[in-house]
């Protein structure tokens, strides 16, 4: 339980250190005044809203609870009925004294596709990646695609297709058709590098529900459902994920008009939303990637763009690690074990 006035920051590393992402917001005397999802978060920051902003600017302000004594025949209905997994119970005065369990929360079977881009030499991670593919390497005692894969599996994904290139004997020989690991694996195979998108036209499958396409070096703990459903609700044609950067600058900046100065702000800090490397694609998409030649996923999203269609942006607030330096590889290695719980 947080109150009104905890800042955004506050809620979101609380968010990812629970199962349940909900946050109940309470008054000093514990009465529930609303509550904060991860996707009221997310809307927040789409909303431009700092990491400093209140709770009670992203906060339901009429969230669903339950009585105190409540029949769990009648939770379930409430819950269903508001299409949500848990609520708060509270007493006749309204303070939170619990909050019933998650009926719902175990994880759906989701039929959507998987494709995991696994080719790239990973040059920057010489020597590491000189007898070993990137996705193959290790953190934690296992490959990072492993990993990547295992995540997706406990969210309900059990359908994956391998973009693979370099030293992709490799990565078939650990994974083959994915039994091992309670999925369906097949692979999409490269002649030569391709791009980040061109191995979608490899694809055969006949798709009739929005795809996700992820880079093969990510660890993150997004809910990657909580995409599809996005994508979904925005009718959007592609939707990627991205990250907010912020970078102070070191000196004041000036900004001049000819020979006169307009304006001069002391270190200000600076913010823009990165590419993280995490895409759901509508089925129609597809067409548009060539056959041949390089065809990068900025290429696509553009050629979308320039169409009219809807590109949409899903910010990740939870942790997300692009293993693609030496330095993130010993940050992955570090942090695992604190991030991932190794239950799930």
């Amino acid at each position: 339980m947080m109150g009104p006035e905890t800042p955004l920051l506050a809620a979101i590393e609380r968010l990812d250190q629970v199962r349940r992402k909900l946050i109940l917001v309470v008054d000093e005397d514990r009465r529930l005044v609303g509550s904060v999802s991860d996707g009221d978060i997310r809307r927040g920051l789409m909303r431009r809203l700092t990491m400093d902003a209140p709770l009670s600017a992203v906060m339901n302000a009429n969230p669903v609870s339950l009585k105190s004594g409540v029949s769990d025949k009648e939770a379930v209905r409430a819950l269903s009925d508001r299409g949500v997994g848990l609520a708060p119970l509270v007493d006749g005065k309204g303070r939170v004294i619990g909050l019933y369990p998650d009926v719902l929360g175990v994880a759906a079977p989701r039929d959507n596709l998987v494709v995991l881009m696994a080719g790239g030499r990973g040059a920057r991670l010489f020597p590491l990646t000189q007898n070993c593919p990137k996705p193959m390497l290790k953190v934690a005692g296992r490959p990072l695609l492993q990993t990547i894969i295992e995540r997706l599996q406990a969210q309900g994904f059990r359908r994956f297709r391998l973009a693979v290139n370099y030293l992709a004997e490799m990565i078939e020989d650990h994974f083959g058709d994915g039994s091992s690991l309670g999925v369906e694996i097949d692979y999409l195979r490269e002649d030569h590098p391709r791009g980040t998108a061109g191995a979608l036209s490899l694809l055969t499958d006949s798709l009739d529900q929005p795809m996700l396409v992820m880079n093969g070096d990510l660890l993150t703990r997004m809910s990657f459902g909580e995409l599809i459903d996005f994508h979904v609700e925005h009718q959007a044609r592609a939707t990627l994920c991205v990250r907010e950067h912020n970078f102070q600058s070191p000196h004041g900046v000036v900004e001049t008009d000819g020979p006169r100065v307009t304006s001069l702000t002391e270190k200000p800090t600076f913010r823009w939303l990165a590419n993280a490397g995490v895409y759901c694609l509508s089925p129609e998409v597809l067409a548009r990637v060539p056959a041949e030649g390089m065809y990068d996923m900025p290429d696509l999203l553009n050629a979308l763009n320039a169409d009219g269609e809807t590109v949409g942006a899903y910010p990740i607030h939870e942790y997300w690690l692009d293993i693609g330096r030496p330095p993130d590889f010993e940050s992955a290695q570090a942090e695992f074990t604190a991030i991932f719980d190794p239950a799930e």
